[in-house]
C-alpha cells in the first residue's frame, strides 16, 4: 500500500461543532485496522458533530522507500495539512483540529504530536506552508516508547531490526514531549498483553513534567484493541469521557 489517501466523513451542517480529527488506524506498521479503528471511529465523531478524517498512512517498507522510518510522520503532517487548507468548505475550524491514534496509529499520532516541527519532507505547494501542530490529540492504547514496555513489531517495522540508539530514543516520544505539545486524552487497558500499559504511563508523566494538559483513563480489564468496546458496558464509556474531554478543551 504506497498511495496515501485521506476518507472524509463530515457531520450535517445542523450538527457540525466546527471540531475535526484525523484517525490513525493501528496495526503494528504492518497492516491498517482501517475500519475497526478508522471508518466506524470517523462515523462515531459524526454523531457528536465533529468531522473524522481517516488516514490512509503508507506503511514502512525497505523495498520502496529510502527513510521508511519517516514515511508514516510526512503522511501524517500532510494530511493535517490538508484538512487544514479545506477547512472553510468542510466547515472546520482552523483551531479546532485534533487527531486521534490508536496502538501503531497511537504511536504516529503522538510522533505527530511531538515532531511536528521537524521538516521531514520537500514542500510540493502552498498548503504544506501551514501548521503541522494538531490542536489536542487523543491516544488509545498508543505505542509510544521504543525502549523497555515496547512493542516489538511496531518498533522494528518502523526502524528496523537493529535500530541506532539515536534512532530508538528519536522514536521513543515520553522522550520528545515539550510545552508546546498539544493537550493530550489517555486510554488503555491494565491487561494489555499487546502493548504495555506502562505505555500510557510513560506519556502521561512526560506531559506531567512539561506542564502540558493531561487526561489519563485506565481500565482494568480489555486487553488490546478493543476500539469503540461497544459490548462492554465498562469500556465503552471512553468515548464519553474523550467528548467530555474535548467539551473542556472549548
Amino acid at each position: 500500500m504506497q498511495d496515501p489517501t485521506i476518507e472524509v466523513y463530515l457531520p450535517s451542517a445542523r450538527n457540525a461543532t466546527g471540531e475535526a480529527m484525523l484517525i490513525f488506524p493501528g496495526g503494528g506498521y504492518g497492516v491498517l485496522a482501517y475500519d475497526w479503528e478508522g471508518t466506524d471511529i470517523a462515523k462515531f465523531l459524526n454523531g457528536k458533530g465533529i468531522a473524522g478524517i481517516v488516514v490512509k498512512y503508507r506503511l514502512p517498507s525497505d523495498v520502496s522507500q529510502v527513510e521508511k522510518h519517516n514515511v508514516p510522520l510526512i503522511d501524517a503532517q500532510r494530511a493535517i495539512r490538508l484538512v487544514r487548507s479545506k477547512a472553510d468548505g468542510w466547515n472546520i475550524k482552523t483551531d479546532k483540529i485534533g487527531i486521534i491514534g490508536f496502538s501503531a496509529g497511537g504511536h504516529l499520532a503522538s510522533t505527530l504530536g511531538t515532531h511536528y516541527n521537524e521538516k521531514v519532507y520537500e514542500a510540493v505547494d502552498a498548503v504544506d506552508q501551514l501548521s503541522t501542530r494538531p490542536d489536542f490529540m487523543a491516544l488509545g492504547y498508543p505505542v509510544i516508547t521504543f525502549g523497555l514496555n515496547t512493542h516489538g513489531g511496531s518498533k522494528k517495522n518502523l526502524i528496523g531490526e537493529n535500530p541506532t540508539e539515536a534512532m530508538v530514543e528519536h522514536f521513543s516520544n515520553e522522550k520528545q514531549v515539550s510545552a508546546e505539545t498539544p493537550p493530550t486524552f489517555l486510554m488503555h487497558a491494565t491487561d494489555d498483553g499487546g502493548v504495555p500499559v506502562e505505555n500510557s504511563l510513560l506519556f502521561f508523566q512526560a506531559l506531567k513534567d512539561k506542564g502540558v494538559s493531561a487526561t489519563m483513563h485506565i481500565y482494568p480489564k480489555g486487553g488490546h484493541g478493543f476500539s469503540l468496546a461497544g459490548n462492554d458496558i465498562h469500556l465503552r464509556g471512553w468515548t464519553e469521557r474523550l467528548f467530555e474531554w474535548i467539551e473542556s478543551l472549548r
